[in-house]
């Protein structure tokens, strides 16, 4: 069963949530695990990808875009989508959200992580996906993050 991360960041700065998912994404591809970010819109998927590349000086995670992604191509260990859908190339074992709704596929990764900020939208879109998963049964885990704290994966 999917076990369901929280992470609720003690700002609410308009990138706060895309920096951090960087940093998640980063531990956990250090960590060797694929990732999948999930995105609300294309437009959050290019900003996501452009912010990959330079979230961190020095830093390098190899990434694509799903819809960039050809069958005969080899799949990168980062993975950004936006669809409803799970492309096929997609074999991650994280998932990182960061739509608004729960995502339908999400129970074909080992874990999800949901990245809540201290703006009133945010906090309550993160209660409604909360108890979406805490109704169906899933394990939740709750991480309060401030500026000096590592992502937990």
């Amino acid at each position: 069963m999917t076990r369901i991360d929280f992470y609720i960041l003690a700002e609410s700065a308009p990138r706060s949530r895309a920096l951090f998912a960087c940093r998640l994404a980063d531990k956990a591809y250090r960590m060797k695990h694929p990732i999948y970010i999930h995105t609300e819109s294309e437009e959050q998927a290019a900003h996501m990808d452009d912010l990959l590349w330079t979230f961190s000086q020095g830093s390098f995670l190899p990434h694509a875009l799903s819809h960039k992604i050809m069958e005969e191509d080899v799949v990168p260990p980062i993975i950004i989508g936006h669809s409803n859908e799970l492309p096929t190339t997609i074999q991650a074992s994280v998932l990182i959200n960061m739509a608004s709704a729960v995502p339908l596929f999400f129970s074909h990764f080992e874990r999800a992580a949901e990245i809540i900020d201290q703006s009133p939208t945010q906090k309550q879109m993160g209660r409604e996906r909360y108890r979406f998963y805490r109704d169906r049964g899933y394990e939740l885990q709750s991480h309060n993050i401030t500026a000096s704290s590592d992502a937990t994966v």
